[in-house]
């Protein structure tokens, strides 16, 4: 295990040679100088986990030399105890102001000194890996892409997530709307409440209500307990139904009494429990057509899609692939602690003329899998493993373009008409489902040729 480094800065010799003899004894490994400018120069040269640094000293003091510190970036910045023959309350206080972990008073005990560099690296240690939670966090919670529907998305979501109001995602199976959902809880005043969720088609159905809203015990044959649902779970926070459509009608009825009126009965209690619970909902299918099909219930979709979402499939937004290739292959490479990959043009490429009929999620693993079987830090097309046969056909279909403009053109034009086929030509649906303002659309509509009657 490697030895805590420790930085002696005292411009008494005598107290460098003591402080450094005992606690090399303890087993740190140590270095001593004698000024403030001396500490800059070593912090720069070299690593370590802590300082511990006097006050007064000719030239640089101890605080001045402490404010240079805290410009060090924080991954590499050491803890800093200051140590003083003439402490004061005010000296320690600007100390601590200032980003010191510790103040000492000599004359020193190597007791207190010691625990002290042991809580300092302890400190230090938490706070880097909660700064790495933090940022893994972030990067899983990130909306990546810069096509145009995932700005409008990503648009949609500011002006939506702070409010209470239901979500309805719509989108194919691996385009990512659990991250949307994760993203709008982030962004919510629930942010810092429960995020419950449910898979409604992973769930065998005589289960699924007492996932939802709990049981009490006997109330059926293995319920040798009380237990708390989802919904319970939930309360204060988001609860994510996810793929919705899969959910029994039995079920389906029950859900929306709940939504009506936040209350519930647990399976085999008669008291009703009240819940304050913001729902967001998912779905791969046309709801629109399981309702014809007497799959749905009209009523609970109108209930659930208040505010509605709509994730496009990688294929009609095939500008993000590079994007997405990337985060993928430093987050494997980090994950399984491999060197940094680059991946040549060509393998972009290859992955930009094909379909993805399993979205993101599809990337996402064919990358995971790149980075396990391929030891050698670039990546080019031979690499990835796609059925040439898709790509083939894909490629036909973009012959007919001589630029990425008219591609991207094409595809918004392309795609703006499949949403006002859905919206049986009503704009302002149309609007809503791509995420945009209504103006916003006209405007687009009008750049592309597009008459509001077509």
């Amino acid at each position: 295990m490697k030895s805590t480094r420790v930085l002696v800065v005292d411009d008494e010799p005598g107290i460098r040679e003591s402080l450094t003899g005992v606690l090399e004894d303890e087993g740190l490994s140590v270095q001593a100088v004698g000024s403030g400018e001396e500490c800059l120069a070593e912090l720069a040269r070299h690593g370590y986990d802590v300082v511990l640094l006097d006050v007064w000293m000719e030239g640089m003091d101890g605080l001045e030399t402490l404010a240079r510190i805290q410009e060090i970036t924080f991954e590499d910045r050491p803890e800093v105890v200051i140590i003083s023959g003439h402490g004061t309350i005010e000296t320690a206080v600007k100390a601590t102001k200032l980003g010191a972990f510790d103040f000492l008073e000599k004359p020193l005990t190597i007791e207190k000194v010691v625990v002290v560099i042991h809580n300092a690296v302890q400190q230090k240690r938490l706070e880097l890996e909660l700064n790495r939670l933090k940022e893994s966090g972030e990067a899983k919670l990130r909306i990546i892409g810069e096509s145009v529907p995932m700005k409008a998305l990503r648009q949609q979501l500011a002006l939506m997530a702070a409010t209470n109001g239901r979500v309805l995602i719509f989108g194919e199976s691996g385009t990512g709307k659990e991250l949307i959902a994760h993203a709008i809880h982030a962004a919510s005043a629930r942010a810092q409440e429960a995020f419950v969720e449910i898979n409604c088609a992973a769930i065998p159905e005589e289960l699924i209500e007492s996932e939802l809203f709990g049981h009490r015990k006997g109330s059926f044959a293995g319920a040798v307990e009380d237990k708390p649902g989802r919904l319970l779970k939930a309360d204060g926070g988001t609860l994510f139904l996810d793929e919705v459509g899969d959910m029994s009608l039995k079920t389906q009825a029950k859900v929306l009494r709940a939504l009506d009126e936040q209350r519930f009965a647990p399976l085999g209690a008669e008291e009703l429990i009240q819940v304050d619970v913001r729902v967001v909902a998912s779905t791969n299918k046309n709801l629109e057509e399981e309702i014809e099909r007497g799959n749905f219930r009209e009523d609970l979709f109108y209930r659930l899609n208040v505010i509605p979402f709509y994730v496009p499939p990688l294929r009609e937004r095939i500008e993000d692939v590079r994007l997405l290739a990337d985060h993928f292959l430093r987050e494997f490479t980090t994950a399984y602690g491999r060197k940094p990959k680059e991946m040549a043009d060509e393998a972009f490429r290859a992955l930009e003329e094909y379909p993805w009929p399993g979205n993101v999620r599809e990337l996402r693993n064919l990358m995971e899998r790149i980075v396990i079987m391929n030891p050698q830090t670039r990546i080019d097309a031979r690499h990835i493993p796609l059925d040439r046969s898709r790509r083939a056909v894909f490629d036909r279909s973009l012959n007919r373009f001589g630029s990425l403009y008219e591609v991207r053109e094409a595809a918004e034009r392309d795609y703006i008409f499949k949403k006002l086929e859905e919206a049986k030509g009503n704009v302002t649906r149309t609007a809503e489902l791509l995420g945009l303002e209504r103006s916003h659309l006209y405007r687009k509509m009008k750049a592309l040729g597009i008459a509001p009657k077509e």
